[in-house]
């Protein structure tokens, strides 16, 4: 995949952080070689959080995101403030940018802080160091050496260290951690159906996203994908002249398909290929059980990564509420979410039900997660409570090691 096609969930996301006019868009600017954020001398002048998704070398591909002060006074300023304290949720490497002029302040303390108590691997960059004599940058030194030893003084008007900067951002990197999505499940010159449904919510003249991911892994594994829709899976089981090692159906075509394939041949999910994927699928199959408890007027949360029109027969805003009003009996009452808008306080619902998180990346949704396990409220996943409600769940984790025997359990 070229890196300019790679998928914003997929990009190392570097937050840059600081009170204001400390000069983080500037230093956006320097590091990218492009004017992506405005700078100016006026306070405030970055108001809400901006991602770029862009190459930074020797990273590769990356979101930079630059965030308003952290200083930021007034009521608006307190919500600009709240919207840089979530965009550490999702941060995967954070550099907290110091004017050197002024050198660390409180407010720098409490948020680097707040960064390591988020256990992010961080940097401490002094900028506008042209503007301050050796004897400053000295006391910045020992200043900033009670804080860490990753420091680094950079000139973004400059360019002073900038390819040095780079270079330390890159040494941050988290450890690459496997992240299986069919890698542990087929084998080279294996077939594997992919039903994908073609619906007026699907992206005209592509295919949604975790089909892409998914498709290509596939390729990736040496394995051999047949791609077919609903309509046509019965007569693609019968062409075949050898079983499919596995099938791979839209959530929301669960129990049609499930119906269709023989029992013998393993079934699951995109949904709860891309849930196992990011590391909340543990937690999704223990939660799901909550929709046997539902009750008339019970708050439902559906949260949902992206931010697509929504359009009549929706699986989040229509198709979901539907089948759990059919299935529990009851009249919860359901409210949405999308984007990286997420609740911090959860405790109103009684059940979250998530997409699979293909537009977020996996601190996000690790985040997303542990708050819902922190305020003992359930979070499971379309493609799970979807199964689930077909009484299919078994089946369709079946094919993931471990995944059946939590369910036995």
């Amino acid at each position: 995949m070229s890196l300019n096609l790679t998928p914003s969930g997929e990009r190392l996301h570097i937050g840059i952080f600081g009170k204001r006019n400390a000069g983080k868009s500037s230093l956006i600017n320097a590091l990218t070689n492009q004017n992506l954020a405005i700078v100016s001398e006026q306070k405030g002048t970055t108001t809400d959080p901006v991602s770029k998704a862009m190459e930074l070398l020797p990273l590769g591909p990356v979101v930079m995101i630059d965030t308003p002060g952290f200083d930021d006074i007034g009521t608006l300023g307190a919500q600009r403030v709240q919207k840089a304290k979530q965009v550490l949720n999702k941060t995967d490497i954070a550099l907290l940018v110091v004017d050197a002029a002024i050198g660390i302040t409180d407010e720098d303390v409490s948020l680097w802080e707040l960064m390591q108590a988020k256990k992010l691997p961080s940097m401490l960059v002094f900028n506008k160091c042209e503007a301050v004599a050796e004897m400053q940058q000295a006391l910045n030194t020992v200043a900033a050496l009670k804080l860490t030893k990753n420091i680094m003084f950079v000139s973004a008007q400059a360019k002073t260290n900038i390819n040095e900067l780079r270079e330390a951002i890159a040494k941050l990197k988290p450890e690459d951690e496997e992240k299986p999505l069919l890698d542990d499940l087929i084998a080279p010159m294996d077939v594997v159906i992919l039903v994908t449904p073609i619906d007026s919510a699907a992206p005209k003249g592509r295919l949604i996203l975790p089909q892409q991911l998914v498709l290509r892994n596939v390729l990736d594994n040496k394995g051999m994908a047949l791609v077919v829709q609903e309509s046509e899976l019965g007569a693609a089981l019968a062409k075949l002249a050898v079983k499919p090692r596995l099938v791979v159906t839209d959530s929301q075509a669960f129990g049609k398909v499930s119906k269709i394939v023989p029992d013998d041949v393993p079934l699951t999910s995109f949904s709860i290929l891309m849930a196992r994927y990011k590391g909340n699928l543990y937690n999704a199959v223990k939660s799901v059980t909550m929709l046997d408890k539902l009750q008339d007027g019970d708050k439902v949360l559906i949260s949902e990564g992206c931010t697509h029109h929504r359009q009549c027969g929706d699986i989040g805003r229509d198709k979901l509420p539907a089948w759990i009003r059919a299935y529990s009996k009851a009249e919860p009452s359901f409210s949405w979410t999308s984007g990286t808008e997420f609740p911090q306080d959860l405790s109103p619902y009684k059940l979250i039900v998530h997409c699979g998180a293909c537009m977020l990346n996996e601190r996000e949704i690790i985040y997303r997660n542990k708050c819902a396990i922190d305020q003992n409220v359930p979070m499971t996943n379309y493609g799970i409570a979807i199964a689930y409600m077909h009484g299919i769940l078994q089946r369709s984790v079946k094919p993931l090691p471990g995944y059946a025997e939590l369910l036995q359990k």
